[in-house]
């Protein structure tokens, strides 16, 4: 069997190409030009990370907004949905728990998972729907429910580029700008 030396060329030309100077032409880029998505946009304090904006946190209290449900308990490693089917007995549990909890006019995205159990975002109904809730549970008066109804539509991201997806709010960085109300 004989070895083609220019074929072995052009193999060892395009997989240095391929699988070490274009990927780190692109990490280098990313480093450049999105410097905090590339770092996993961490939300720091004290000088320690303490949380990602881009993944949803496991909930505190009745004292803060509340993420979407999550069917992997907001673990990263295992993150995904859990393929139930809309008539699927233990989807239908879960939900009826979740309205018992939050009532029957509670927005979908409190109801339901999002698609990787990670989701850091909730519509701004379903912010503005735990409003009162949150109030109640801090004690705060009709002045102070008022500022954090200001503060949540403050909160609202719009669609990205003015077309692309939904208005939503990170429930993250809406609980702490939270922190940052006075009780």
């Amino acid at each position: 069997m004989k070895i083609n030396i220019a074929a072995m060329k052009v193999l060892l030309f395009f997989t240095l190409l391929t699988g070490v100077v274009y990927p780190a032409l692109l990490v280098a880029i990313s480093k450049l030009f999105f410097a905090d998505p590339a770092r996993g946009s961490l939300v720091w304090s004290d000088g320690k990370p303490v949380a990602s904006m881009l993944l949803a946190q496991k909930p505190k209290s009745a004292h803060y907004f509340q993420p979407r449900p999550s069917a992997t308990d907001y673990a990263t490693v295992p993150a995904g949905a859990s393929q139930w089917g809309p008539t699927h007995p233990p989807l239908e549990s879960a939900i009826a728990k979740r309205r018992a909890f939050w009532g029957k006019d509670a927005p979908a995205d409190l109801l339901t998972t999002s698609g990787s159990g990670l989701d850091p975002h909730i519509s701004p109904a379903a912010a503005q729907f735990q409003v009162p809730l949150i109030a109640k549970a801090r004690g705060w008066n009709g002045t102070q429910t008022a500022a954090l109804e200001q503060l949540v539509e403050r909160s609202i991201e719009k669609p990205t580029f003015g077309f692309i997806g939904q208005a939503r709010v990170n429930v993250l960085m809406l609980n702490r700008a939270l922190e940052t109300l006075s009780p």
